[in-house]
């Protein structure tokens, strides 16, 4: 089935939407360490049970928990025997019941061995709340046969207590078996379900609820909206509940779509991005489909979209309202205030998701190993210790100390080719450097030279004394 959505529905629709995106960005942001050495994490989160504590998904199967404050997170679960691992497969998602503080339940996304078919489970935290029962609920299975690919990922709850759940459209290119546009068929879709009641009619221990678009028409039940390709990551707004999806692309365009609407049609495989496909000529028509509210070119190495959030922190690192997303191949974090797409920092790693806190503060993940709190950058006041220096002839060695809040970093540099840096070239927060000065051979004058760090400098003069002379 495609619908038609008029557009004045549809502007009506974006307008609410975009209620409180706004604005003129900081000067710069930065990350904080929080994680390291942790194995291809790819998603963090909160549980929402005012313990502060930050949940890490590894993707062959540990679920850890960093208690506030600490240096390394200890095993919450693992569920590696489980987990078909490797590529785009393994533990893929975490969600948080909206009771977890009284119930202890969660849920989470994984490929499972040997088939790789997606499992949405329940499991729940044990007596000890940093330890979970190894009991697990199977909720949903969703076959996954043909390819290893685009299996989607994300679970959150929205403002209506609802679990929604996003799924690739099966993998390969081009969504061969056309999928996402497929309603007997859950691939290429974001499903909602209801957790808190089972359907003994349907035999299924969560319920459909009863507002779902496909409810009482042909499609599946569980279809919430579709013609999505590899919604990875997505997110809801903690002022508005809008629901924000970042839609992983094929060759050309990477998107973002909001508001997701009950019962849309987001255009995948007909459209990517803004642009028709070509794979079904006849379909090419943009009143049938929800079209991104923006998308961006492979360009500059940008390959995959990394859904985030909208900023709703209590630092005030971003203005409330900011959408933050990133690329995994560049490793590029941007922001959108509304109508503007803009960098805020080049991080060099492989951005797998975005986290949130308990007070809305954003984390990056890097596939790599690290976890990362999003932070504004202090401004960086450099001071050296001693500005001057004098040698004599012979020359020597000394040092300077370098000043400056941790989390700004810096390079020494020589201005002349006498003096020579031996320790200390870079630095991140106070630092020491050490440089030699060579023998003084030349003109019998003063020679004078520096060596500078963030457009400070030590000036250090040498001197050639003549020689005495004593006549007869």
């Amino acid at each position: 089935m495609i619908r038609r959505w008029p557009i004045r529905t549809w502007n009506v629709l974006c307008a609410f939407a975009l209620l409180g995106l706004a604005a003129p960005l900081p000067a710069a942001v930065t990350l904080v360490p929080v994680l390291h050495d942790l194995a291809a994490p790819v998603f963090a989160g909160n549980a929402g049970d005012g313990s502060n504590r930050l949940f890490v998904v590894e993707q062959a199967g540990v679920i850890r928990v960093l208690q506030p404050g600490a240096a390394s997170a200890a095993t919450f679960l693992d569920l590696g025997p489980k987990i078909l691992n490797g590529g785009e497969r393994g533990l893929l998602g975490l969600a948080f019941h909206p009771d977890y503080a009284a119930n202890r339940r969660f849920f989470v996304y994984y490929t499972r061995t040997p088939d790789g078919a997606l499992v949405v489970a329940e499991y729940a935290a044990s007596v000890n709340p940093d330890a979970a029962d190894g009991a697990e609920k199977t909720l949903l299975v969703i076959l996954h046969p043909t390819y290893a690919n685009h299996n989607g990922g994300m679970l959150a709850f929205g403002q209506d207590r609802m679990l929604y759940i996003g799924v690739g459209d099966g993998g390969s290119g081009n969504d061969p078996p056309n999928n996402a546009q497929n309603l007997d068929v859950l691939l290429g879709k974001i499903l909602r379900i209801d957790v808190d009641r089972a359907d003994p009619a349907a035999g299924t221990p969560y319920a459909v609820p009863p507002d779902n678009p496909f409810v009482g028409r042909s499609g599946r039940d569980e279809i919430y909206a579709y013609g999505l390709r590899n919604p990875w990551r997505f997110s809801f707004d903690l002022v508005t509940g809008v629901q924000w999806v970042a839609d992983v692309g094929q060759g050309m365009h990477e998107e973002v779509n909001m508001p997701i609407e009950r019962g849309a049609n987001y255009g995948w495989r007909v459209y990517e991005g803004f642009e028709c496909t070509g794979n079904d000529p006849s379909a090419c028509d943009p009143l049938r489909y929800r079209l991104p509210i923006f998308d961006y070119a492979h360009d500059g190495g940008r390959c995959s979209i990394t859904g985030g959030y909208v900023y709703r922190g209590s630092q005030a690192t971003l203005p409330g309202g900011t959408y933050v997303f990133g690329d995994f191949c560049s490793g590029e974090i941007f922001a959108w205030d509304g109508s503007t797409r803009r960098l805020l920092l080049a991080t060099g790693q492989n951005i797998a998701s975005f986290g949130e806190d308990e007070q809305g503060e954003l984390y990056v993940v890097a596939l790599g190993g690290t976890v990362s709190r999003m932070a504004t950058a202090l401004p960086c006041d450099y001071a050296l210790t001693p500005v001057i220096a004098t040698f004599p002839r012979d020359g020597g060695a000394a040092s300077f100390a370098v000043s400056v809040a941790p989390g700004c970093t810096w390079t020494a540099t020589s201005g002349a080719p006498w003096i020579t840096l031996t320790g200390g070239a870079t630095g991140n927060g106070d630092g020491i450097v050490t440089y030699a000065v060579a023998p003084h051979t030349g003109k019998a004058k003063k020679r004078s030279g520096t060596v500078a760090v963030a457009g400070s400098a030590v000036t250090i003069t040498q001197t050639k004394d003549r020689p005495l002379v004593t006549r007869p």
